[in-house]
């Protein structure tokens, strides 16, 4: 794949983060699952090379959305929205609803090697640790979704790793809903 090609990829990927419940009627879903915790409870949502986390904490809804997709996407409740190219940071407090939201994203494109070593390291890792998964072809090859949770008494960690074959396209990022006091 030419070079300008992969770039025009890795600039398609961004976050959106809602005030809000995001419905699952919105997108093609692959997998999903509900999790709950004593203080919150976090659903996560995967489709081919993209994923959905809602949060609630009491009263309390928002979503990040991550994805290549630019039509379509609900518009209001937009809180921040970013670019996944490169490496970003990006974090926002709820400070009504005492929650803050913590993402650090990176994106590449990796060597056919490097890409096929990626998909089973992280396919390792997601049986591993019970990860929601799902894997796919698109017309390049084998491709990968994986969401990876840790939970904590006041706050949940969120891995995400989405692998698509066409451009060796790899899209990671760490995300933190966090119960402030």
């Amino acid at each position: 794949m030419k070079e300008s090609t992969k770039q025009n990829n890795l600039q398609t990927f961004h976050g959106v983060l809602y005030s809000r419940a995001l419905h699952p009627e919105l997108f093609q879903l692959k997998a999903r699952r509900a999790e709950r915790q004593s203080e919150y409870e976090l659903e996560l949502w995967l489709m081919n090379g993209s994923h959905v986390l809602r949060f609630e904490h009491g009263e309390f809804c928002c979503c990040e959305l991550v994805t290549d997709q630019d039509r379509n996407l609900p518009a209001s409740g937009v809180v921040a929205s970013y670019q996944c190219a490169g490496e970003h940071d990006i974090e926002h407090t709820f400070d009504r609803q005492h929650v803050n939201y913590i993402n650090s994203v990176q994106t590449e494109a990796l060597s056919e090697s490097l890409f096929l070593d990626a998909v089973e390291e992280y396919e390792v890792l997601a049986r591993e640790n019970n990860a929601l998964i799902h894997s796919w072809m698109d017309d390049t090859g084998r491709c990968l979704s994986v969401l990876d949770v840790q939970h904590y008494k006041r706050e949940v960690h969120i891995q995400a790793y989405h692998l698509l074959a066409s451009g060796g396209l790899c899209v990671r990022s760490q995300t933190i809903f966090e119960i402030i006091r």
